[in-house]
């Protein structure tokens, strides 16, 4: 089965094209830019061909979808003979509040609770629903699944989700932690355990997905039980320019002494703080750790902040689970950042990570034990892949719905 994943965002669309009868091969993937901006951009990359770039204006999502399509099927640049070769559509969307717990197959009742999701993801399920409707539009009848980045975590208990708050802002209007990275979380622990020879509804995992954005989980017999972020993915972690967990009465302060309205304070911790506000450079972690090597003390300050946040994590979620036997590191930090992985272990030894610093260096985007044989509690770097898992996901889905 040929699945399309669409990531859609509010100006632009990632996408993948994925046989998963042919040991799950990427045919082709790329991404849209610039919707509705002057000089958009598509850029597609065919397995096996040239890399191919149109600029254009793309006033919206339907023209976004509809030229990926086209490239898809062109004779110089596409991978399919035919748009019936595509057999599902698969989206990933960004909140599932509490009534997703699973991938759904898309019908009408799916659509409207997406919908009803917006105000809990205002920048993000508008964007999702867009690229749903699209589809409609241009391929009537294709079945069509969500994916969404909350779902694996709606099996923490309530009193692990529920905030300190008066009771009735939880029944009015449903505020909690929800988590986000769920497809990243979940994919990598099981593809950890398979490697690692344990059974993942047995074990303790802790995953720490670590990108521009990023969360851990605290992962427990196969589900969820805790996640660092929360009502909205500004929560739990420094990252590039979010703040992560901070005292309220800090916000309070400031929007008081720089006469801040909401929107002001929402730039602020979603896109003025983090290690970029932190150090005063950069949101990369590349750019902090050379300016860092070069004497830069704010550099040096915020990798501090941001290793010390992420070991924090590690050690309550373990005390937590009553104990973790894998830790996992993955997203573009995680997968790549060796000093980082091992500034992070190395207080962590107290509860029996024996850090193979010599496993550890130098390696990038490759899946590799980083402990020693007999070490205690196993770490590993691990590749996600969350548009092979919502292939999986929609690839499943439609073969049990074509069965019924």
């Amino acid at each position: 089965m040929i699945v399309l994943v669409l990531n859609c965002g509010s100006s632009s669309i990632k996408y993948q094209v994925i046989d998963m009868c042919e040991k799950e091969k990427v045919l082709a993937k790329g991404i849209v830019e610039r919707i509705g901006i002057t000089d958009g951009i598509l850029t597609h990359k065919p397995e096996g061909k040239e890399r191919y770039e149109m600029v254009r204006d793309i006033p919206d999502h339907t023209v976004g979808i509809d030229l990926i399509l086209k490239a898809l099927v062109d004779k110089k640049h596409g991978v399919i003979k035919s748009l019936a070769d595509i057999k599902a559509v698969g989206h990933r969307v960004a909140h599932g509040g509490e009534f997703f717990t699973e991938s759904s197959f898309i019908t009408e009742k799916v659509k409207i609770e997406i919908e009803k999701c917006i105000e809990l993801a205002p920048l993000h399920n508008p964007a999702n629903l867009k690229g749903i409707l699209s589809m409609e539009g241009l391929l009537p009848g294709i079945p069509q699944v969500a994916v969404f980045d909350t779902s694996f975590h709606q099996t923490m208990p309530q009193h692990v989700f529920m905030y300190g708050i008066p009771y009735q802002y939880y029944e009015t209007f449903k505020i909690r932690k929800y988590g986000f990275h769920g497809t990243s979380h979940k994919y990598v622990a099981k593809k950890a355990c398979k490697l690692a020879d344990l059974d993942f509804n047995k074990v303790n995992i802790i995953t720490c997905h670590l990108g521009n954005g990023a969360s851990i989980a605290a992962i427990k017999n196969g589900k969820s039980v805790d996640t660092s972020m929360g009502f909205t993915p500004v929560d739990g972690l420094i990252m590039g320019t979010r703040c992560g967990s901070i005292d309220p009465g800090v916000l309070l302060y400031i929007a008081e002494r720089e006469n801040l309205n909401f929107k002001g304070i929402s730039d602020l911790i979603n896109k003025k703080s983090g290690v970029a506000g932190i150090s005063g450079l950069s949101s990369d972690m590349r750019d902090l750790e050379t300016a860092a090597n070069e004497g830069h003390e704010r550099a040096k300050l915020a990798l501090d902040m941001y290793n010390y946040r992420v070991t924090q994590f590690i050690g309550s979620y373990a005390a937590s689970m009553g104990g973790v036997d894998l830790i996992i590191f993955t997203g573009g930090i995680g997968e790549n950042d060796f000093c980082l992985r091992e500034k992070v272990c190395e207080p962590l030894a107290f509860m029996g990570v024996d850090f193979d610093k010599k496993a550890n260096n130098g390696v990038r985007a490759k899946d590799v034990m980083l402990t020693k044989p007999n070490s205690k509690v196993k770490v590993m770097a691990i590749t996600t892949n969350e548009e092979l898992v919502i292939a999986s996901d929609t690839a499943s889905i439609v073969s049990r719905m074509n069965k019924k």
